[in-house]
């Protein structure tokens, strides 16, 4: 097993605290220039993550067994996001990387298949059957698979067995926390099936500005009647799309939109004020949990926040989510 410096090493106080010790030094390797690997050794593993949500997992799941690095900050757009040297340098140095795959986060999947590494490579979404949707005339995956929460245990699951075949030594401790979490997260489906449930059956209609809702839609009885862009944030939307959106939402009876909070609101709000219906104050969490101390710093709060804005504004009735 490789031999790692500390820099950009999180530790076992929850997902919170270990973005909050992110924040410190900036991002994966950030601040960590001149300083190379192998300076300020650690026996653990490191792994490597790419998005926010694989990071907040990976931190439930190995806790302070391992050295978790994670590439993206929380508030990234994956499908944008340029990669720096320091990545590169991160990838390097794993012993086990985690990625969403399907496409999600085009420019570190580039990096990961061209770097020649030793590491244990896995594209966690791929472990869920996708949908196929149409992006730019192609038929595709979509990977936003994370919106069912059912999902997310799916994928928890690939994670952990991955985790345990690096670490067997501590296997008890792994399966434990999966465990427990796993547990959570089938609360949570259900909670979302309850909340979505009280939005009347007219009203279920979700409009936001890129198309990273349809999973969690399907799983909770919406419809996703359009949306601004695709499934990629690289889309920019036609005159004819916008007006297309807007006729949408005024013949349904849309009762508000949503903005997201890794995109720009302005196109969104201008949709809103076209067709004359509000934009929910509260954005959505899409592509990246929030900042520590956000209302969507975790998975499960992310879920949480997003289930909360959509059932109020759409007009249901909201009840806590209770673990």
């Amino acid at each position: 097993m490789k031999n790692h410096d500390k820099c950009g090493r999180v530790t076992a106080q929850g997902s919170r605290a270990a973005w909050g010790a992110i924040a410190l030094v900036g991002l994966g390797l950030w601040g960590c220039g001149a300083e190379p690997v192998g300076e300020g050794e650690s026996d653990r593993p490191r792994v490597v993550t790419t998005t926010t949500f694989l990071a907040d997992w990976t931190q439930e799941l190995g806790g302070d067994a391992i050295d978790l690095v994670p590439l993206m900050e929380p508030g990234v757009d994956p499908h944008v996001y340029e990669p720096v040297p320091a990545d590169t340098v991160a990838i390097e140095s794993a012993d086990l990387i985690f990625y969403n795959g399907y496409d999600l986060e085009p420019g570190l999947i580039r990096i990961i298949e061209a770097t020649g590494i030793d590491a244990t490579v896995v594209p966690v979404a791929e472990s869920v059957s996708p949908l196929d949707m149409e992006d730019e005339g192609q038929r595709v995956p979509d990977p936003h698979v994370w919106g069912d929460v059912s999902h997310a245990v799916t994928m928890v699951e690939t994670m952990r067995d991955q985790l345990i075949a690096l670490l067997p030594e501590e296997r008890d401790r792994i399966q434990q926390n999966a465990t427990n979490y796993i547990t959570q997260l089938r609360s949570l489906d259900a909670w979302v099936t309850e909340q979505v449930a009280t939005i009347p059956a007219n009203q279920r209609q979700l409009v936001t500005t890129h198309d990273a809702f349809q999973y969690y839609a399907r799983a909770y009885g919406l419809e996703v009647p359009g949306t601004l862009i695709g499934i990629s944030t690289e889309e920019q939307p036609s005159a004819q799309t916008v007006q297309r959106l807007v006729d949408t939402i005024r013949a349904l009876n849309v009762p508000a939109i949503f903005a997201e909070t890794t995109l720009n609101p302005q196109l969104i709000t201008t949709v809103a004020q076209e067709a004359g219906v509000p934009l929910a104050e509260q954005e959505l969490y899409s592509d990246s949990l929030g900042a520590p101390g956000s209302r969507g710093d975790t998975y499960i709060t992310m879920i949480e926040a997003n289930t909360e804005a959509i059932v109020v504004n759409l007009g249901g009735q909201f009840t806590p989510f209770s673990p």
